[in-house]
């Protein structure tokens, strides 16, 4: 099981996403990426949304976490969710480090009825979390390459 770390960045009630394309359908990412060998969580958050998004961010407590358990031969994620907050920089894609297609600041309320990923768009709607909750296995629509 891999494990994916994934920043919560809260401005005026909303969320900050990245927006990808699969084929005819969008997902709305919550900004991260994959550990390098060696880098912790934090320092992996650090390095992604400096890289993709242009930032510097304090990272504070992780308050999401759960799997997504893949069943077609993928890879296995547990998805660590970190609050964060910006403290250099506005969000802005490098294109040469993703393949977002849009930053998009989504409302807390609406992220329940988009497709978030990881999938806790149902449990950011309700209350934005400052403590900790495990979630257990995620139901994570798949969207083809």
């Amino acid at each position: 099981m891999k494990v994916r770390p994934a920043a919560l960045i809260v401005r005026e009630g909303a969320v900050l996403t990245m927006r990808y394309r699969y084929g005819s359908s969008y997902v709305q990412g919550l900004p991260g990426g994959n550990p390098d060998p060696g880098e912790s969580l934090c320092d992996a958050l650090c390095r992604e949304l400096s890289e993709e998004l242009g930032i510097m961010v304090t990272v504070r407590s992780m308050v999401l976490a759960g799997e997504v358990l893949h069943f077609n031969g993928r890879e296995d994620t547990l998805h660590c969710v970190f609050r964060a907050d910006i403290t250099d920089g506005d969000p802005g894609l490098d294109r040469v480090n993703t393949s977002a297609e849009a930053i998009e600041w989504i409302s807390a309320s609406r992220l329940g009825s988009v497709n978030l990923y990881p999938n806790f768009g149902a449990r950011l709607a309700g209350e934005i979390p400052e403590a900790f909750c495990y979630t257990g296995p995620l139901q994570q629509p798949y969207v083809g390459d």
